[in-house]
């Protein structure tokens, strides 16, 4: 590996931007292998605590007039091998979905569909031709999400009508017109994604009382929120198996460009606080693990602080969030689902001589792009504000897109802004990763600021589309910072 000592200039990793034509390739391919694991022990994978297995249920609504009527496509079009390659090619890019066929001619055909079906994640509405019997309407208006695919040429004059209708009645609807078939599935991975959520666990270490997250997550994530406080995770923590936790610290000590401050001791110990943290995810089947990380070690309630678990977590495919931050930790598990990569919680520093934004934090992943991309060099440094604990200075890629969000499940809001990553700073006040990129505006970005707090969650490739959709599926408005 080349030399970098100078940790503003990060080597070629070979690593290269996704463009959104290139993002379902990538994406699935994370998603497959997100409970893989980097390279550390495996001993205890048995035990991990696992990205949900469940099948998002999906019905295909295929829609088309009777083929002897005149109208697009043309009078006597055979519409079977359309959708006989429409569902193979949909089986075959979201092999964890379970397809459900059937085809709608007549109103009344769609008000007995949306009578019995029940255990539906959500739809797919391929316009074939026109006329038409407003299946598409029909399933909107009952609020059924709906991805609403044009087959351009046929069912073109009905889709452009109903889906602009469904978008100023903020109706859960995604669009697709478009020749790429890639888009399609992007669409309809959302449910996937969804499904995941539904089924998810967030363990919240946290003591503090009277936060309206929680709440608010479980009712429109579906995501569950279990909180619990310092004592479990020191029960935990004398529990770990100290072998297991050895073999985990001595493996980050290995793969670590250098060891600066702490000593092998403390590293041990954080070795302890991640299997405590796992043991506890798997107790509860979690997939995501947020703590009040400053306050409850601050107040000397924690043995060690979870950094480097939570960097291993987030490498592995699973979430490890800092400083029991909800609103970053629901971001962190979305996106997970939709990206197959990890986020990076940072308190951002806005550098307007330079328009740079420098996203710093304690904690951050060395697999910027999922658990089966490539390891990027990492030191492991104390904790910046109290010189104390264990945590990594991950020396991230450069001269690449990353796209900037939260969530705020309260106000059903995202707010993003994407920038080109520069440079990993090297400066020992504030903390310990600081990955500077370019945005087009700092001025915009800098006025705006206020709206979510500090805190920002980045993920490495251009994920605005997808985010977007997403964001129309969950029916929050997207709002762009920057």
């Amino acid at each position: 590996m080349p030399d970098t000592s100078n940790l503003n200039i990060l080597p070629e990793t070979g690593l290269r931007p996704v463009s959104r034509r290139g993002f379902l390739k990538s994406c699935a391919a994370c998603a497959a292998c997100a409970a893989c694991g980097s390279a550390v022990p495996s001993a205890a994978a048995r035990e991990a605590p696992a990205v949900p297995a469940d099948k998002a249920k999906v019905r295909v609504v295929f829609t088309h007039p009777r083929a002897d009527l005149e109208g697009w496509p043309y009078i006597n079009y055979n519409y079977q091998p359309r959708k006989e390659q429409f569902l193979a090619r949909l089986g075959k890019a979201l092999p964890n979905t379970e397809f459900m066929p059937v085809t709608v001619m007549k109103a009344d055909e769609t008000r007995d569909l949306l009578a019995n079906d029940s255990g539906i994640d959500g739809y797919v509405c391929l316009l074939m031709g026109i006329p038409s019997a407003g299946a598409a309407r029909q399933l909107l208006t009952a609020g059924r999400p709906v991805v609403l695919v044009d087959d351009l040429y046929g069912g073109t004059g009905e889709f452009l009508g109903t889906y602009a209708r469904a978008r100023a009645e903020k109706l859960k609807v995604v669009g697709v017109s478009s020749t790429r078939f890639e888009d399609v599935v992007q669409a309809v991975r959302l449910y996937e994604v969804m499904r995941k959520l539904r089924v998810s666990t967030i363990l919240d270490v946290c003591e503090r009382t009277n936060r309206n997250e929680p709440k608010a997550i479980e009712e429109i994530f579906g995501t569950a929120v279990r909180t619990t406080g310092a004592e479990e995770i020191n029960e935990a923590y004398q529990k770990a198996d100290k072998a297991e936790a050895e073999k985990y610290a001595a493996a980050w000590v290995k793969n670590a460009k250098k060891v600066v401050e702490p000593s092998r001791e403390e590293i041990g110990r954080s070795g302890l606080m991640y299997i405590a943290m796992r043991d506890m995810m798997a107790g509860r089947k979690a997939q995501a693990v947020d703590m009040d990380c400053l306050r409850l070690f601050y107040g000397k309630k924690l043995p060690a602080y979870p950094c480097l678990g939570f960097c291993q977590l987030n490498d592995d495919g699973l979430v490890g969030a800092c400083e029991a931050d909800l609103q970053s930790t629901i971001t962190m598990l979305a996106m997970t689902y939709l990206a197959g990569r990890p986020g990076y919680i940072s308190d951002p520093v806005i550098d307007t001589s330079k328009n740079q934004i420098i996203y710093a934090h304690c904690v951050a992943p060395t697999k910027v792009w999922g658990p089966k991309g490539q390891s990027n060099p990492y030191l492991i440094r104390d904790h910046s504000e109290d010189r104390k604990g264990a945590v990594v200075q991950s020396l991230m890629p450069i001269g690449e897109m990353t796209t900037t969000l939260k969530f705020h499940p309260v106000r059903k809001e995202v707010i993003i802004h994407q920038a080109r990553t520069v440079a990993n700073i090297d400066e020992d006040r504030a903390c310990r990763t600081k990955l500077a990129a370019e945005v087009k505006d700092i001025n915009k970005l800098l006025g705006e600021w206020n709206r979510f707090g500090w805190h920002r969650v980045t993920f490495y490739g251009d994920l605005r589309e997808p985010l977007k959709e997403l964001a129309a599926a969950l029916k929050f408005r997207f709002v762009e910072e920057a």
